[in-house]
């Protein structure tokens, strides 16, 4: 059953791409009665999550299952004292109880704040402060339900912590009141516009904020899953992205099931491409989604040596797709990954949707959702080919974007300044109405009067068998204004070496513009990464300075 067109109007062009995109949706629309419940009314032996860890332990859950441990879920949360508005932490990794607890909150009309089990105290204790979170439901595995119990001590606000699967003193056994609990629910009134979801970004600088969502989000993630990841009925949709991250609203529970699709779940703590290509193979994954760096380990290891027949779609976002990727799975697999673009607050901005010709390195076009721009510091249009930052021009049937930041009215009025949303992100848009990424405007480089992205330094970098990853930025230099350097940490089986950086700046320069040559290199044995593991350049820009102090 594919719910998704009792909430749209859409129309598609000669070529098959969506040209046109309308949500439809009552005022008191809630994922948890409106999508699970029905799901579960209408296909009641589809498979909703397929989940499997490490030990090939392996669950199924059908939308019956989902809609029934849903509403157990809720009635032992609400017994527990969580009701409508209550900001609730939710820290389950991969763990499969994700999949019931967060449809059990919507249903109760509570704010979602997913999280990662890598916050330290310190991280845990802002964000019950800037949110005022009242209580937390914790994974069973490390240290996180023993944390969450401190940050109980330390911040009043939080008033109980929920574990799942194990008893921690000072917690509350959550897998055990499920269990213990009515599985009728009468619905509680809510409304579409109201908040349900809160998101702390991981960004590259400053503190995270914290990205409020109403429940039309999860319809605009139709758009995302029908129309970019070509997720199919009683398919079954793999996206890499643990829960804690707003990856996986976008690939793992909202588009998917409002299309009819199967999430499948691999819960693992260290990443082996290895064993999630063989979690391909074995339960024949019909489409998938992953940042470039996956796909880059995966090349390394030949997909060709995996039945991935199943396999038909791939895609890509949260962070640029180096050309080279691209040619080398097309090659191993004969599919095209289609990148997007969009952020955690919003669903996809950007893509090559289906039935579209991808461009090597695009991100693509504009979805219908958004009415998208590239404009200058003032907010004014550029022509196609110049550089600028992405920007949303508000529209009557735009869905996904925020409500706001909690807690800083200031940022959200800054971002919305000249009256349009400002992503940070710069690009282009060439004569075909195809955008490029060039980077983050604080990445930018000024050099001999020049602007350059790094991204398009970096693409040619990756082309080179010594670089598994690089970040490119600018440094002071006296002629120049900056100086390009390339941070580079290689793949196994090379040494750092003068020589081998002679080498690897020859590669670089000979392919690019004079005015983009690399100066400088160094070798680093590990990347510094946000916890979303995005590269921070801004920490990179921290230690050049530093040394040249």
């Amino acid at each position: 059953m594919q719910l998704f067109k009792n909430f749209c109007d859409y129309t598609l062009d000669k070529n098959g791409v969506l040209e046109k995109f309308e949500l439809k949706y009552p005022d008191n629309y809630n994922f948890g009665y409106d999508v699970v419940d029905e799901m579960a009314k209408c296909a009641p032996n589809d498979i909703a999550v397929q989940w499997t860890n490490v030990h090939n332990e392996r669950k199924t859950f059908t939308f019956s299952d989902i809609a029934t441990l849903s509403n157990k879920a809720a009635n032992a949360l609400r017994n527990n004292g969580v009701k409508k508005g209550d900001k609730v932490l939710v820290i389950l990794k991969r763990n499969y109880e994700y999949w019931y607890i967060v449809p059990a909150l919507h249903k109760l009309g509570a704010v979602v704040i997913p999280a990662t089990n890598m916050l330290t105290l310190d991280d845990i204790t802002y964000r019950i402060e800037t949110a005022d979170i009242k209580f937390a439901v914790s994974t069973p595995d490390d240290v996180t339900a023993e944390t969450l119990v401190q940050a109980k001590t330390v911040k009043s606000q939080l008033e109980k912590v929920f574990v799942v699967r194990r008893d921690v003193e000072g917690s509350i056994n959550l897998t055990k009141e499920i269990e213990n609990a009515d599985e009728n629910l009468e619905r509680v009134q809510t409304k579409a516009k109201e908040p349900m979801l809160i998101y702390f970004t991981s960004g590259t600088t400053g503190y995270p904020k914290a990205v409020m969502h109403n429940h039309t989000y999860t319809l605009a993630h139709i758009v995302t899953a029908k129309f970019w990841q070509n997720v199919k009925e009683n398919g079954l949709h793999l996206t890499v992205a643990e829960t804690g991250w707003g990856k996986a609203s976008w690939g793992k529970i909202y588009g998917q099931w409002l299309c009819g699709c199967g999430v499948m779940v691999y819960d693992f703590d260290i990443f082996s491409p290895e064993k999630l290509l063989k979690v391909i193979e074995d339960f024949k994954v019909t489409s998938f989604c992953a940042p470039p760096t996956v796909y880059r380990y995966f090349i390394k290891k030949d997909m060709k040596k995996f039945d991935l027949s199943h396999l038909e779609h791939i895609t890509t976002a949260g962070e640029a797709l180096n050309p080279e990727v691209f040619e080398q799975v097309h090659k191993q697999t004969g599919l095209q990954i289609m990148e997007g673009f969009g952020q955690t607050e919003s669903v996809l901005m950007l893509g090559n949707l289906v039935g579209s010709t991808a461009k090597i390195g695009s991100l693509g076009k504009p979805t219908p959702l958004y009415n998208i721009m590239i404009a200058d510091n003032e907010g004014n249009r550029l022509p196609a080919n110049e550089v600028g930052e992405i920007v949303v021009i508000p529209s009557e049937n735009q869905h996904g974007i925020f409500m706001g930041y909690c807690g800083n009215e200031d940022l959200y009025a800054n971002v919305w300044k000249y009256g349009i949303y400002h992503t940070g992100d710069t690009a282009y848009m060439d004569d075909d109405g195809y955008y490029w990424y060039v980077g983050r405007i604080d990445d930018l480089i000024k050099t001999r009067g020049y602007r350059v992205g790094p991204f398009e330094i970096e693409n040619v970098l990756m082309e080179h068998p010594a670089v598994m990853e690089c970040a490119v930025t600018g440094i002071p230099d006296k002629a120049r204004g900056q100086a390009i350097k390339a941070t580079i940490h290689l793949a196994k089986g090379f040494d750092k070496s003068k020589e081998l950086m002679q080498d690897i700046k020859h590669f670089v320069n000979s392919k690019v513009a004079s005015y983009k040559h690399i100066q400088h290199i160094e070798f680093i044995d590990e990347m510094p990464k946000t916890i979303s593991g995005k590269i921070k350049r801004i920490d990179i820009r921290d230690i050049d300075r530093t040394k040249l102090c």
